[in-house]
Formats: structure tokens, sequence, C-alpha cells
């Protein structure tokens, strides 16, 4: 291949797409790169979206594009090692205009970049892209086994562990940066899951699990309820499991026999399993002279406590990119202080404000009082407010008793929550 594109987005996941659907439609040459056979075969990432971003994109996509199940109940499941606690949350006002979905990548990703190769995209699957082409100091193509291809500008929106921000020196990995995500896709009948979650046709549930389900690893486990299956999963911190010295494949195996998760899987039939590395944290400079990133190459992700947001940041960015470019085109200027525009257009959106809001999340949710001592707290103050065997004591009292020389800690821990989530 010899042509030269405009630009060359490497990646077709959600901050490719995003980028190739915004310039196709400004009438720019686009060529999108892709490794996996088709989009969203090397994907694994998800199970649930966040629609503000994509609907500002595409209006009103869930009626084409194939979700799943609009989110409208929450569920939180703190576990001790002999008990849980569930708060559940359902909301009218989720329901329209709908806040999230729950999605199957496999599913959604192709047709996302479909609408970026109607737009008039290029899209080139199967191909490995191993280096930058560079001149000057400057980023001028890719290199994909012997194919040479030229461009003004590239995107990088190759994943989490992005060899593209690497060649180009502008991220450096390290594994107290990542967790572990884990996730297996369960079949069950549509209204077995409907019966089990308490959900309407159409509606879908999301349950977060914190405690013992990660074995006091800073992590949590996750169900996300799809038509006719149920994405399940832990995300875990990968330098902990591995001072933990604990294998990742026992960890999701007992999540799944856990009494509270066990009898919301029972009879299901394991279809797939999958593996990622998620960026919890991003030390990654965002663009460089003829280099964008975007998504999660970019550490564009935040992780709150309780929401774990990926995909309305990459499209977010993604789209963003595409403002760039057109930007930098006008001025035909593709250098490094012309493309800064990006993280300014981020600055301004949701993107890299929700990334300061939440900057000390990540450390704080490395506590792992968080997973052994509140759990625990939780679990046994509901027991003796609960259980009646004699005289009761008022729920304040027993309050002061479960938290008996914890106090001075938790009052510390919560002030750094305060600060963090």
């Amino acid at each position: 291949m010899s042509e030269k594109f405009d630009i060359i987005i490497v990646g077709s996941g959600p901050a490719g797409s995003a980028a190739a659907y915004s310039l196709a439609k400004m009438r720019f040459n686009v060529l999108m790169v892709e490794r996996g056979k088709y989009p969203g075969a090397k994907n694994v990432m998800g199970g649930r979206m966040y629609a503000y971003a994509l609907n500002r994109l595409i209006p009103q996509f869930w009626k084409e594009a194939p979700v799943e199940r609009k989110v409208v109940r929450e569920k939180l499941t703190i576990q001790s090692e002999k008990a849980s606690f569930t708060l559940d949350f359902m909301d009218e006002e989720l329901r329209e205009p709908p806040n999230s979905f729950t999605i199957l990548r496999a599913r959604f990703d192709p047709w996302f970049a479909n609408k970026a190769v109607e737009a008039g995209a290029t899209l080139v699957t199967g191909i490995r892209v191993d280096d930058l082409m560079w001149e000057n100091k400057k980023v001028t193509g890719i290199i994909a086994g012997t194919d040479k291809i030229e461009t003004n500008v590239v995107i990088a929106a190759d994943g989490a562990v992005s060899l593209m921000a690497e060649k180009a020196r502008l991220k450096k990995f390290d594994v107290k940066l990542f967790a572990l995500g884990m996730k297996e896709i369960i079949e069950l009948p549509e209204k077995t899951i409907e019966e089990r979650f308490n959900l309407a046709s159409g509606e879908g549930a999301a349950q977060l699990f914190v405690g013992n389900c990660t074995k006091e690893i800073p992590g949590g486990g996750f169900i996300y309820t799809n038509k006719t299956s149920l994405s399940v999963g832990i995300v875990i911190y990968i330098d902990k499991l591995i001072e933990k010295k604990i294998e990742s494949h026992e960890i999701i195996r007992e999540f799944n026999t856990n009494p509270e998760v066990a009898r919301l899987i029972e009879g299901g039939k394991i279809l797939e399993y999958s593996a990622h590395v998620i960026p919890e944290a991003s030390r990654s400079e965002l663009f460089t002279d003829g280099l964008l990133v975007a998504g999660d190459a970019g550490g564009l992700v935040v992780n709150s406590g309780l929401t774990l947001r990926g995909m309305d940041m990459a499209i977010a960015s993604g789209v963003a990119a595409a403002e760039t470019v057109k930007r930098a085109a006008e001025k035909n200027d593709f250098s490094k202080e012309s493309l800064s525009y990006y993280e300014e257009l981020l600055k301004r959106d949701f993107v890299l404000q929700d990334k300061k809001t939440f900057e000390k999340a990540s450390e704080f949710l490395q506590n792992e009082r968080l997973y052994t001592l509140y759990p625990e707290f939780v679990c046994r103050l509901f027991h003796r407010l609960t259980l009646v065997k004699g005289p009761k004591k008022r729920a304040f009292d027993e309050l002061l008793e479960v938290s008996k020389g914890k106090r001075i800690q938790m009052c510390v821990d919560m002030l750094k929550a305060m600060r963090s989530i």
C-alpha cells in the first residue's frame, strides 16, 4: 500500500472509530488500521458505556446501535468473609434520556467502525502496525510489515498498552499504573435475567462488588446484564496481585462461587473468557509532532470507586482529536505546538476535567482497609442491628460499639475519601 492518507488512525475501538467518523464527515482522506480480524476482535474491555459522549456525536445512537440493555438499576454489594450488604438504587430519571447502556464490544465495535466507513473512511483489518515513520523528529506515517504509508497526522488509538505511544516516547510502562480486568460472558435466558435482577423488558442493571471478593487485593467485582447473558468479572491492581502471589484465575473462580454471585449466574453457560489491562493512572503525554494519542492509549480512564469510565472518554477524545486535526489542516501546521490544541479541547470538555477531579482516587482506592476493615465493619453493624436476641441497643450505640478502637483511623480515611472520590 503506497497511497498517502490525510490521517492514519491506529485502532478501531471507540476512540479510533469516533475520530475516523468525525474526520470522514469533514471530507478528510482517512485510513483506520485494525490488527484484529474485525473491529472488536481484540477489544475485551467494557460491558458498560455511558451515553453522553456518543449521543453528542450520533444523536439517539441507541435506536440503531447494537446496545444490550439500558441501565436503570445500580447496585453496590459490600462483602465480608461471611456476610454481604447490598445498596440497591433505581431512578426513573436514568431512563430518558438513558444514562448508560450495557454493550458487548464484539457487536458494538463493528457497528461503530462501519459508521466511519459509511462516512467515507477506509478500514483495513488484520494489519499490525510495527513502527512509526519519522522525518526531522516529526511523525510522518506508519510502518506495517513491508508497507510504509505516509500521512500528515497519526492518531494512536491502539489501547492501554499502546505501541504507538511507546514508539513516540510519550508513555513509559509501570505496573503500578495498571489494573487487570478479567471477564466472563455467561449465557442465561432473557426472562431469567429480568427476574433475578428485578427488571422490566429491555431494562438493565449494573452491580458492583467490593470487599472479600478480591481476597483483600484492591479492586472489585462487577456484573452487567446483557439481553441474554451476563458480563461477570473482576478488576484488581496488578502490582498488589503480584505482591500477594495469588493466581488471577483463582480470584474470578472464587468470585463466581460466592453465594451472592452464584445465585445470579446459576444455570448459566460460560460463552467466553477474556482478560486485559486497564490504565488506572496516566503519565502519558497526549501529543507530539505529527501524532495524537486518544482513549486508553493516553490513559484516559477514570475510576471514581463507583464508576469505571473509559469508553465515553475514548469517544470524546477521538472527537477532540478530529477537531484538532481539522484546525491544524487549516493552518497546514501539524507541529507539536499546533497539535497542543488537542489538550486544550480535552480540558474544556469533561475528559481532562474529570481526570483532574479524580486524580487522587487511584491512590485512595489502593487502601487495603477498603477491602478488609470496612466491609467487615458494615456487615457486622447490620448484623447487630438486625439480630434479635435479648435487649436491643439504639443504632447509634451499636455504631459506637462496632467502631470501637477504629474511630481515629476511620475519620482519617473519611477525610481522604472526601478529597479523592
